[in-house]
């Protein structure tokens, strides 16, 4: 777990109250700090991925979630609007990264500014229909993330089928991303540490790919 002061000592936190979730993972009204240390997140990672594949020979493996160019919202201020229009839990939000590692390991592609919109609001919108009671048609979706129902359809299936339809994550994933995104998600604590390795040591075993973790990818 990690760890806060309280009058000058150290104590060990819990993740799920410190990204803003109840015992359940779910939201915890007026405490949605999992949004901004996820923003954090992906922001330095895919900084580091670009700066990894224009200083080398590699080239990032084009899928149906590259843009042409890069949305003029940031990642905080696209994950905010997630969160405000499809009012959905904060724990999708952690499930959703999951998805995405997953995702891009079995692509073998990196995430970059040019595809991490599209796998957000396809892997909250999926994450959301298997985790949630309640959500919105394709549709909807589709006009929260900037993008015609035809192409969020399509990004879906592709998500999905690319997954092969893997969604289930175990509650001990679900807490190792929790402290995984508290933890490199605190620019304050690792303003310059770069991520190392897989996240939290390895994938799971029934999740073995082969590759490693991509949101911090290593080559």
């Amino acid at each position: 777990m990690g760890t806060w002061m309280v009058k000058g000592k150290a104590v060990e936190s819990d993740p799920y109250v410190a990204l803003g979730l109840d015992d359940y993972g779910n939201l915890v009204p007026g405490a949605p700090r999992v949004l901004s240390l996820l923003s954090s997140v992906l922001e330095r990672s895919i900084q580091r991925n670009e700066k990894l594949l224009e200083g080398s020979k590699s080239k990032d493996v084009i899928t149906l979630f590259h843009g042409s160019k890069a949305p003029a919202l940031s990642i905080r201020q696209y994950i905010e609007r997630i969160f405000k229009y499809c009012k959905c839990s904060n724990s999708c939000f952690v499930v959703a990264l999951v998805y995405i590692d997953r995702f891009l390991q079995l692509m073998d592609a990196y995430l970059t500014s040019l595809n991490v919109h599209r796998l957000l609001i396809t892997s909250v919108m999926v994450a959301t229909k298997f985790m949630d009671g309640q959500c919105y048609n394709n549709g909807y979706y589709a006009k929260v993330g900037g993008v015609s129902t035809e192409e969020m359809n399509g990004l879906e299936m592709k998500f999905l089928f690319s997954l092969d339809f893997r969604l289930h994550v175990t509650t001990e994933v679900f807490k190792k991303y929790c402290l995984k995104i508290e933890r490199e998600g605190d620019a304050d604590c690792r303003t310059d540490q770069q991520i190392q390795g897989y996240w939290l040591g390895g994938w799971p075993k029934k999740d073995e790919t082969g590759r490693g973790q991509r949101i911090a990818a290593q080559r």
